[in-house]
């Protein structure tokens, strides 16, 4: 969380020029997927002698961490409530094992990148007030493909290379 909170600090001074509504994009839409996505992933990439398996449930429970944090700030600081950021939470952790996935194939660029499209779809959705339509989609989506990319993984031994 401490990444993502300065970075977003950062990011949200490059977008202050740019009228509101494009503000919000680049900041919500744009900057809070990419970096969120990568802050998730980047302890991934130090491992030792981790199975496929094994992986990709670290990615999740990094993903379910960083999930119920986010969600305590903004169920308690910010009152947003429970239920809105109840699938965020579930959120997370699917789009941090689509990343972790990428890891195990040797291509995290592309899993990323997709786990960004997908967090930033979620995020465009909530600004545009179509949660439940663009949202709701990307949260089935990401679901899905983590569901199946743990059904893809095995207990064969990820080369640390």
């Amino acid at each position: 969380m401490p990444l993502p909170l300065f970075a977003g600090s950062l990011t949200d001074l490059l977008c202050i020029p740019l009228p509101l509504f494009y503000a919000q994009v680049c900041s919500t839409a744009l900057f809070t997927p990419f970096i969120e996505e990568f802050a998730k992933a980047y302890p991934l990439f130090y491992r030792h002698g981790e199975t496929q398996r094994s992986l990709l449930l670290l990615g999740l429970l990094v993903g379910l961490g960083f999930g119920l944090s986010e969600f305590i700030v903004f169920v308690t600081l910010l009152q947003v409530p429970l239920y809105v950021r109840l699938p965020g939470i579930f959120f997370h952790v699917a789009s941090t094992s689509i990343t972790a996935y990428g890891i195990i194939r040797g291509k995290p660029i592309p899993y990323y990148l997709l786990a960004f499209f997908l967090h930033f779809l979620n995020n465009i959705s909530a600004l545009l007030n179509l949660y439940f339509v663009g949202g709701g989609l990307a949260l089935m989506i990401t679901y899905f493909l983590a569901w199946h990319f743990y059904q893809k993984t095995d207990e064969v031994w990820v080369d640390n290379k």
